[in-house]
């Protein structure tokens, strides 16, 4: 594919006044190989780390794709003792989840999202996955 793009950018430039193409070589295969982010580029954990103390402020999202018929979706897990109630996430206008928690650093909590009060998802891009002892994964937030 990247043969294919760098012949596109190649056929769009000109030397034309030039000793060299090289530049423009270089500047038309980059602008054409550049993509936008999309659902699998996108990460759903954003942490801030505080300055003043030792605090990550984490940002879960849960994307449209993963609840596309939600009403409702709580963020579940070690940090709120698993309550189903404490963490609403906000639906944002593009139909993603999203819920900020302050988490205390140098841990790792396991957790998972609540839809409708009767579905459990995965963070899709968790910092990694345990068995738990209902057969399936919980997804691991490291801080």
């Amino acid at each position: 594919m990247k043969k294919t793009v760098k012949k596109a950018a190649y056929s769009k430039m000109s030397t034309k006044g030039r000793t060299t193409g090289q530049p423009a070589v270089k500047k038309a295969v980059k602008k054409a190989t550049k993509s936008k982010p999309g659902p699998a580029q996108n990460t759903s954990l954003k942490k801030q780390y505080m300055k003043s103390t030792p605090v990550c402020k984490v940002t879960f999202r849960l994307p449209k794709d993963a609840a596309p018929d939600a009403n409702t979706v709580s963020v579940v897990g070690e940090f709120n003792d698993w309550n189903m109630s404490e963490h609403r996430m906000k639906k944002l206008k593009n139909g993603d989840f999203t819920a900020t928690v302050e988490l205390p650093c140098n841990r790792e909590f396991r957790f998972r999202y609540l839809i409708d009060s009767c579905r459990w998802e995965n963070d899709w891009f968790a910092d990694k996955y345990v068995p738990n002892e209902h057969g399936s994964d919980d997804s691991v937030v490291v801080v």
